[in-house]
């Protein structure tokens, strides 16, 4: 696993050991930035359910000015931290030890990204997408990484979805927040 392009490019993420984690493929990881590629530089970025960090390393080394990871497991965000510290993105970068839901519900930040790839065997998706409403930018993107047993509700709040994307068994749901058109971005 490795950081595609940007600052960091080309720099070896550690990969958790066991089934614990399931790292977004690389295929998946460049296509979802091709999604997002505008509006990342200056963005402010949530990687919820963050795993190993590598979407927001990602969005960090392709210009984002901060990146929020919140993973719920310790050891997990352990890793999190250790790759955040790899690349040298500590200033840009804040942890969160909590699980998603509960964060959601608290959260007092604004998002111009979010990456939400939770476990495909929960309901997290269904849970999280309403809270995250709030607390997305006007003219935000999300980006759900799910498998094929996931059917996203047209809306949440004001989130919209526009777009999905299928790549073998992973889908990818494009919602936006606000006033913003699909094309506009």
């Amino acid at each position: 696993m490795r950081v595609i392009t940007g600052t960091k490019r080309g720099r070896k993420l550690k990969t958790p050991e066991g089934l614990d984690v399931r790292p977004t493929t690389d295929k998946v990881k460049e296509s979802i930035f091709s999604i997002v590629q505008f509006a990342v530089p200056g963005a402010v970025v949530l990687d919820l359910f963050a795993g190993t960090g590598q979407l927001g390393i990602e969005a960090l080394s392709r210009g984002a000015s901060k990146c929020l990871f919140v993973e719920k497991a310790q050891k997990t965000a352990l890793l999190t931290e250790e790759n955040v510290n790899l690349c040298g993105l500590s200033d840009k970068s804040a942890i969160k030890r909590t699980d998603a839901v509960t964060f959601l519900k608290n959260c007092p930040y604004r998002f111009d990204i979010a990456f939400l790839d939770p476990p495909y065997d929960s309901n997290l998706l269904a849970d999280c997408l309403p809270l995250l409403a709030a607390s997305m930018s006007d003219n935000g993107i999300v980006i759900a990484e799910h498998d094929g047993n996931f059917f996203p509700e047209d809306s949440y709040g004001e989130l919209r979805l526009v777009k999905q994307y299928r790549y073998g068994q992973i889908y990818l749901s494009k919602f936006l927040s606000g006033s913003l058109e699909e094309g506009e971005i």
